[in-house]
């Protein structure tokens, strides 16, 4: 079984939570605007969210990988954005996880705030795509680590 550790440290055991999804096959650049967007959301606000994320109805605003990105109407104080799906709908599990380890724990559900979200770089997948004339190029795809802890406010 592999071991692994977080990124944030120093946290009182009795009143946060942690959860972690390791190997998801989404985007990392995606996954880190999702990540960027959602911590210090109450935990219940965020699975909103990324719902309305999953229906296309909200977007999330890209702020670093914004490159040939078009703007969306409805993001306030920022212009350009994506609808993330494939990437809200992991993050969204990851999310479930955490409210179960703090109902397991004992926590208040409704007073739970999102402290702590990140996302890695995960190992990369190396594959070929066979092309015309016998040749071949690489597929390679890389796979993220995201992780998020939650305090009881």
């Amino acid at each position: 079984m592999a071991r692994f550790g977080y990124s944030v440290l120093g946290l009182d055991p009795d009143k946060t939570a942690l959860a972690s999804g390791r190997e998801l096959d989404i985007s990392h650049k995606h996954a880190r605007e999702i990540c960027n967007t959602i911590r210090g959301m109450f935990l219940e606000d965020a699975k909103e969210y990324l719902e309305k994320v999953i229906k296309k109805e909200r977007s999330v605003p890209f702020k670093r990988h914004h490159k040939k990105v078009g703007h969306r109407s409805d993001l306030v104080g920022w212009d350009v954005g994506r609808y993330p799906v494939k990437a809200a709908a992991k993050i969204l599990e990851v999310l479930d996880n955490v409210e179960k380890n703090a109902e397991y724990k004992g926590l208040e559900i409704d007073r739970l705030q999102i402290i702590h979200a990140a996302s890695q770089k995960g190992r990369q997948l190396k594959r070929i795509f066979y092309r015309a004339f016998r040749s071949s190029s690489a597929k390679n795809n890389v796979l993220t680590h995201v992780e998020i802890a939650v305090e009881e406010r």
